[in-house]
């Protein structure tokens, strides 16, 4: 009851036939398109006139707890008989969704995301004619959700991709395709909480590639969200962002507009073809429930993200503002003060693997927040002093290189504009008063100069570290107490 009235107050004096709704339920919430029906209901609002987006996911409600109430095989005659229920009612709008974000979400691929999809479509086809729906009236039931992310040229393929494979089981159920309805959202794993300014940045592209690759409607995340509740101004810059897109950039006057585009079209062609291998391997398991309860795609998507975050730890995938170029003095953002909700936990007997929401940039976070700890603490950040050799052009490179590195793992980069002499360096550094040295410059400067920098700097009591992959050299060969740092920028 308390929900309900929740609901009915976060709609009061919403028009419920003047605009359109998208609900995104999830386990803890899944009583509230009920409520929303029960709302129109009250208003005394004609059902076929309202645009509601139900976005019931019996499927992707548990498979983000790893949790089931009831076995699968019992759970969807159910799933099919409630949707089919509010189609009864009138209501005609997409009532089901098929959301692929939540493998997105889970570190899964772009073409697991996409098998996903189609596999829990399909699923739900049958149970909505289980339920005595006409497979071409269900279909008409079933929408799309897939997540929009930074890699513009992937993100417009995957969009594409998702219609052609849809069209195809239309045809395998002896179907004329019709335009399926595909909402996006941008997505979650490639937020960050530190240098979240730069969040704009990537849900400007996700939003644009996710217009540009079809999508009916595009939810944009706050660029505070991974932070906490946001606040007017993150709203504000979300929905303004996809107006200017809109209305400026015209990203939804023209069908398709990277038809043609030889690039994108093997992309999409790719894509289809990975995604259609993997939906019929879920298909010779049993169908998706079956494949969720014997874990056969989480496996599939953990492998995925061990290679995912493998990748990012070592830079290899960078993120700007969280492992390359972080804002180590950045200042805190805006959110509203409201005490997050205690993670839900339900009570079920049944169990299986879930699929569980991550963020690529929380491994650096945790350093970083570690190193607001120690900053808290005695008022000082850990420190790397950068031995710099040479000239600016020859120590340019590495040292920023090294700064990049260091402080994208919170250590405060003591930086110069070089010395004149090696006593200079050495006074510099202890100043400093750090217990890290790193030398920085060129190949041709350390084999002249880096053995006795190194020697010096030890000597001073500093660990010392080298910034690059230098040419194997006899001199830094012998040096045994100086670890090379290395740079793939070199």
């Amino acid at each position: 009851m308390l929900f309900r009235s929740s609901i009915a107050r976060t709609l009061q004096g919403v028009q419920l036939d003047a605009i359109a709704i998208e609900l995104h339920t999830a386990e803890p919430t899944k009583d509230a398109a009920d409520h929303v029906a029960a709302l129109a209901k009250s208003c005394r609002h004609d059902p076929v006139k309202l645009d509601i987006h139900f976005g019931h996911d019996a499927i992707g409600a548990h498979t983000l707890t790893g949790t089931l109430p009831i076995p699968f095989k019992d759970l969807m005659p159910r799933f099919g008989a409630h949707v089919a229920a509010l189609a009864r009612q009138g209501f005609r709008s997409p009532l089901a969704a098929a959301d692929g974000r939540i493998v997105h979400d889970a570190g899964g691929s772009e073409a697991q995301e996409l098998a996903y999809a189609i596999a829990t479509a399909v699923t739900y086809l049958r149970a909505l004619e289980g339920a005595g729906i006409a497979l071409d009236a269900a279909r008409s039931l079933i929408e799309f959700r897939l997540a929009a992310d930074a890699d513009q040229f992937l993100t417009i393929a995957k969009f594409r991709a998702l219609r052609k494979l849809w069209s195809r089981v239309e045809e395998a159920c002896g179907l004329t395709p019709k335009p399926a309805q595909v909402s996006a959202e941008t997505a979650w794993r490639m937020m960050s909480r530190r240098d979240p300014n730069v969040n704009m940045l990537r849900t400007t592209i996700a939003a644009f590639a996710a217009g540009v690759g079809g999508a009916n409607a595009i939810a944009m995340l706050p660029f505070t969200a991974a932070i906490g509740l946001p606040d007017r101004f993150a709203r504000r810059i979300a929905r303004n962002t996809q107006l200017l897109l809109l209305e400026e950039s015209n990203v939804a006057k023209v069908t398709d507009p990277m038809a043609g585009a030889g690039g994108i079209e093997d992309l999409t062609d790719k894509l289809c073809r990975a995604a259609w291998t993997l939906f019929q391997e879920v298909e010779a398991a049993g169908g998706l429930t079956a494949a969720l309860e014997t874990g056969l795609l989480q496996s599939k998507v953990a492998t995925v993200r061990t290679e995912r975050e493998a990748a990012v730890a070592r830079r290899k995938d960078t993120l700007t503002g969280a492992s390359d170029y972080p804002l180590i003095t950045e200042a805190p953002a805006t959110v509203l003060d409201v005490s997050p909700q205690p993670p839900f936990k339900p009570s079920s007997a049944i169990t299986f693997p879930a699929l569980t929401a991550m963020r690529l940039a929380e491994p650096f976070e945790q350093l970083r927040d570690a190193s607001d700890r120690v900053l808290q603490k005695t008022g000082a950040r850990p420190k790397v002093f950068l031995a710099n050799l040479g000239n600016v052009a020859e120590f340019t490179a590495r040292a920023t290189f090294a700064k990049n590195f260091f402080e994208a793992g919170g250590i405060e980069a003591v930086t110069n504009d070089g010395f004149k002499s090696q006593d200079d360096m050495i006074a510099a550094c202890k100043e400093s008063g750090t217990a890290l040295a790193c030398l920085c410059s060129s190949d041709e400067v350390y084999e002249k100069s880096a053995a006795d920098a190194a020697k010096a700097l030890t000597a001073a009591g500093a660990k010392v570290v080298l910034a690059g992959r230098p040419k194997e050299q006899d001199a830094l060969k012998a040096d045994r107490k100086s670890t090379r740092l290395n740079s793939s920028h070199t």
